[in-house]
């Protein structure tokens, strides 16, 4: 981006360069300009041609860095319309984590470690700061896995829903974010853990921690909140550790 407010043409050396190099110059540019010239979530952006042309690349490079950029959620591309900036998106961080496990780059005891110390934050600051529309979808969650507790996946989708609503209830994005992007490891160990409680008398505490939690939050009490969030992960964490999940 030069100081007539365009993206810096990209050196004539870097003709000689690979694609890939040609196209990271490209997404480099693109993102300067969108914080150069305070884009927000949903402004447009130049077309392929009014980008390549500035950048003096061809309009293939361009449409090569929009495909990249989109698949990391930074802006969306649909047929027919100008590239947009996105909102962020925990589906990517999602992918990451799950790509990290997958690979034994990180287990999932080590990211239930993560999410314990994120969630006893989150559920602290949703006693603080939760609205009651937020405290009543929150209980209504907790309520929901106790009448479909006959359905296993049914009471997952509930906790998982349960987790994410008390981190948007935070009131701080990246909580939201962070704890959002769990839900699909959280899908892959979910059921060992709940099939690992021996019987139903031990999957019904693990029900009744849940309605303990939204009763803190509603209460506005955020020292009880994060003692039964802390208990609700350790007790996750031990069962799924006798089931060889680490």
């Amino acid at each position: 981006m030069n100081s007539s407010g365009h993206l810096r043409p990209v050196d004539a050396s870097d003709e000689e360069e690979t694609p890939t190099s040609l196209v990271s110059k490209v997404i480099h540019g693109i993102r300067s300009m969108i914080r150069s010239e305070g884009m927000k979530v949903g402004d447009p952006l130049p077309s392929e041609t009014a980008i390549g042309e500035q950048l003096g690349v061809s309009r293939a490079v361009v449409r090569e860095a929009y495909r990249s950029m989109a698949a990391l959620g930074l802006i969306s591309v649909s047929n027919g319309r100008r590239a947009r900036v996105s909102a962020v998106d925990d589906e990517v961080l999602a992918l990451v984590i799950d790509h990290g496990v997958q690979t034994d780059q990180v287990s999932v005891q080590q990211i239930l470690d993560v999410r314990r110390t994120i969630e006893m934050r989150t559920v602290g600051l949703a006693a603080l700061r939760r609205t009651d529309k937020e405290a009543r979808e929150i209980k209504a969650l907790a309520a929901a896995m106790r009448a479909d507790f006959h359905q296993m996946d049914k009471v997952m989708e509930h906790d998982i829903a349960f987790h994410e609503t008390i981190a948007r209830a935070s009131r701080n994005p990246m909580f939201a974010l962070i704890v959002g992007s769990f839900h699909v490891v959280t899908r892959q160990t979910w059921r060992v853990g709940w099939l690992a409680r021996g019987n139903d008398g031990e999957r019904y505490e693990n029900v009744s921690c849940h309605e303990a939690i939204a009763a803190h939050i509603e209460a506005g009490d955020r020292t009880a909140a994060e003692a039964q969030m802390a208990a609700h992960f350790d007790n996750t964490v031990k069962i799924l550790l006798a089931s060889g999940i680490n």
